[in-house]
């Protein structure tokens, strides 16, 4: 792969916090919260991480995000963890990054769901400070854990929290988690509630589960799905999809990991993309899947048939597809431009 066709400014819609902590941040962290980890140096910790990448689940995939989770239970740590991934993707040349997380998975402890949504905003604003040129937005999660009913009112709350927060930093919602353990169509009221508001959302579908989720998705008004890759599945949506400028944020390393794909020649992202599709390129989790955004574009290249005018073509629909400000996404698509 030519070092060329990877080294525009790179922008990514879909980075979860949690599963992105730099390793040697982890390392850092459980140091300092005397949690044990599986391995005895940072190096071989690395090495840990990349050989439990590969899941047998969806399911299997997300168990692992309980060794970042059980040290992101503090304000400091949370600003930290933000902090050093934003640096981290500064090195990598991005020009913007949505990193998303669920404020209400980091209350164990005592926070509350504003509490953790302040210290990541705390940790954003102070890593900016040394990366000029970089835009950074933040995403609420609510999460999907169980029947709709379980964690309702925290989902309202993230939703009421993002809205108060558009314009410090926070750009907009996202529905995550387990796919499948009930109908998606059952969290239509956290969608409601953010069309009510004004916020923008995207939401997870068409991974785990088929593309009936995606249909939910759509219902719901997104204009941008989690994933979303077996929509190849259901041709039926297509035109509703392209007519709606609908994006797609595909995470090809993670989808392999959790079997939800077969292989990256395998993967129908291509085809999407051929078909009118807008599909951009994403890492999902960087450090548990092991993988960066620049490896994510050579398995683009080598494996799945994309081309480098293809990489930029996504990129740019990433830009276009942001929830950036319109004032700040015009300046985003006009630094694409002019590289």
């Amino acid at each position: 792969m030519k070092k060329e066709t990877v080294r525009f400014p790179k922008v990514e819609l879909h980075l979860h916090l949690d599963g992105s902590v730099p390793p040697e941040t982890m390392w850092r962290l459980a140091e300092k919260e005397h949690v044990p980890l599986p391995a005895e140096t940072p190096e071989a910790f690395w090495e840990w991480l990349k050989t439990t990448s590969d899941c047998r689940s969806v399911n299997e995939y997300l168990e692992r995000f309980e060794l970042p989770l059980q040290l992101l239970q503090s304000r400091e740590n949370l600003a930290i963890a933000t902090h050093d991934l934003i640096l981290l993707l500064a090195g990598e040349n991005y020009a913007y990054a949505e990193i998303r997380f669920a404020p209400q998975l980091h209350v164990r402890k005592g926070l509350t769901q504003r509490d953790a949504v302040e210290a990541v905003l705390e940790g954003r604003a102070e890593a900016l400070k040394s990366c000029p040129g970089l835009k950074i937005g933040i995403l609420l999660c609510a999460m999907s854990i169980g029947p709709e009913t379980l964690n309702m009112a925290e989902n309202l709350e993230t939703v009421r929290l993002t809205k108060e927060m558009l314009g410090r930093g926070v750009v907009g919602c996202d529905l995550a988690g387990a796919e499948g353990i009930v109908p998606l169509h059952r969290f239509a009221p956290v969608f409601d509630l953010a069309r009510e508001l004004d916020v923008p959302f995207t939401c997870h579908a068409g991974d785990s589960q088929g593309p009936d989720t995606v249909l939910d998705a759509l219902n719901f008004g997104t204009r941008r799905i989690g994933h979303g890759h077996h929509l190849y599945d259901a041709p039926e949506l297509w035109d509703r999809v392209r007519s709606s400028g609908v994006t797609l944020e595909i995470c090809p390393t993670s989808n392999i990991q959790c079997k939800t794909q077969p292989s990256y020649r395998e993967h129908p992202a291509k085809k999407l993309l051929d078909a009118g599709i807008r599909v951009t390129i994403n890492t999902d989790n960087s450090a548990l899947a092991a993988v960066t955004l620049e490896e994510e574009y050579a398995h683009c290249l080598e494996e799945m048939s994309f081309t480098p005018e293809d990489l930029v073509r996504m990129n740019r629909y990433a830009a276009e597809s942001s929830f950036l400000p319109e004032k700040e996404k015009a300046e985003l698509l006009k630094t694409l431009e002019e590289y």
